[in-house]
């Protein structure tokens, strides 16, 4: 009924417009948690400004930024029935869907940034776009999440033995769960939104994000303690609601297709600005930075890898992508 509830409030919210014949200009909805100004705001927002040329004014974007639709795993919900258009979400949330996309999402599968784009880019991230199809959904674009780190309101993290027994906040994935687990930790599913408060009072002891989402998000006014340890780098992807998508003539899916994916380099942009800034605010609010030996995490690793990659499919997605330069 929650849920049912929910659907309502943002169809009603987001009012009657719909994408069908293009005879006045047509808005496609667009969810993300993230506030106004964030890069991956900005990139739909500019999406929205290539659709909008490149159709005559025929379609157009508009983004609901700040989880003004629901978290993550409401506004997906709403994305397959077409009650959202499009939707700008983490992996994480998606595994549990499409399995393809638990591979790019297991802890230290990719070894830079530079490495993740590059597969991301190619015939590996376009065969992963694919399989959202089977979900009622249509896979547009891979942005950037930068790599997530662990931080925490209690100590510096400079070992393993560190982690044990904390209680992280992951967002809701089993990947990301069975990973902090795997640490000595305590995974903590939660939305988001509830990070802060619950740091602050204590109902966790941590979180593990970026560095944008870390500053813009203020945790780090409440957790000090900021450990690079990269633990992943996993892409954030951009669907269409395939509802949505059926009601587009072949040649604006095209347009649409084309769109999102030159959207990709001006995420980029302003994601590599805004970690840099990101960073800096958190030094001079005076979080403490810590580094960390990767490779006993790495060999802890294991057994999730084992768990997650059950199939030959899987184990042959997760070397194509660790053999890619």
């Amino acid at each position: 009924m929650l849920r049912i509830s929910k659907l309502l409030a943002a169809t009603f919210a987001i009012g009657s417009l719909t994408i069908g014949a293009a005879t006045a200009e047509s808005v496609l909805r667009s969810a993300d948690t993230h506030p106004d100004g964030y890069p991956t705001v900005e990139a739909v927002k500019y999406m929205g400004e290539l659709l909008k040329q490149r159709t005559n004014g025929r379609y157009s974007v508009e983004v609901y930024h700040s989880a003004q639709l629901g978290e993550e795993k409401d506004t997906i919900e709403q994305t397959q029935t077409g009650v959202i258009d499009l939707n700008r979400v983490s992996m994480g949330p998606f595994n549990g869907i499409v399995p393809e996309t638990q591979v790019p999402s297991l802890p230290y599968m990719f070894r830079s940034v530079d490495q993740m784009r590059h597969v991301m880019d190619g015939p590996i991230g376009d065969e992963i776009l694919k399989a959202f199809e089977a979900h009622d959904l249509v896979g547009l674009a891979f942005y950037d999440s930068g790599a997530r780190s662990f931080y925490n309101t209690k100590k510096d993290i400079t070992s393993i033995a560190d982690l044990k027994g904390m209680k992280f906040r992951v967002i809701q994935s089993d990947v990301f769960v069975d990973m902090v687990n795997a640490l000595g930790a305590n995974a903590t599913p939660m939305a988001y939104g509830e990070v802060y408060s619950a740091l602050e009072t204590g109902v966790i002891d941590g979180a593990e994000n970026n560095w944008p989402s870390f500053e813009s998000a203020k945790h780090y006014e409440v957790a000090k303690h900021y450990t690079i340890d990269q633990h992943q780098i996993v892409p954030e992807v951009l669907v269409m609601s395939k509802a949505s998508w059926e009601k587009l003539a072949p040649e604006d899916q095209a347009i649409v297709r084309q769109a999102a994916k030159d959207s990709v380099v001006k995420m980029r942009e302003l994601w590599d600005a805004q970690e840099k800034k990101s960073r800096d605010i958190v030094e001079k609010a005076g979080v403490k930075i810590s580094e960390i030996d990767k490779q006993p995490l790495i060999d802890a690793m294991k057994p999730v890898y084992d768990k997650y990659l059950s199939t030959p499919e899987l184990k042959d997605l997760a070397a194509r992508i660790q053999a890619t330069k």
